[in-house]
């Protein structure tokens, strides 16, 4: 499913035109994109919970070479599925 499907499928189900879900939409992505950047978490009710961590520093070696490198540390996005969402997929 691509965005203009989800979006005419979410107008649907609201009642909203699209361009108003649309709209809604982008503003709850940057949203959320602003809490990330302050390392909050968002939390949906029935969802699950996305949050910033820290990957620490660490070294790797590549297989061709057999060379060493540093990776930096850098923050990634965790998403932690609710119970509710993993039992359903569980099921299905």
């Amino acid at each position: 499913m691509n965005n203009k499907e989800f979006i005419a499928d979410l107008a649907q189900r609201a009642g909203y035109t699209q361009a108003d879900t649309q709209k809604m939409v982008t503003a709850l992505v940057e949203e959320m994109g602003e809490r990330f950047e302050n390392g909050d978490s968002v939390q949906v009710t029935n969802f699950g919970t996305f949050e910033v961590k820290k990957r620490l520093e660490r070294i790797v070696t590549n297989p061709a070479t057999q060379q060493r490198m540093l990776v930096p540390p850098k923050l990634v996005l965790n998403f932690k599925p609710a119970a509710l969402l993993k039992e359903t997929l569980k099921n299905s």
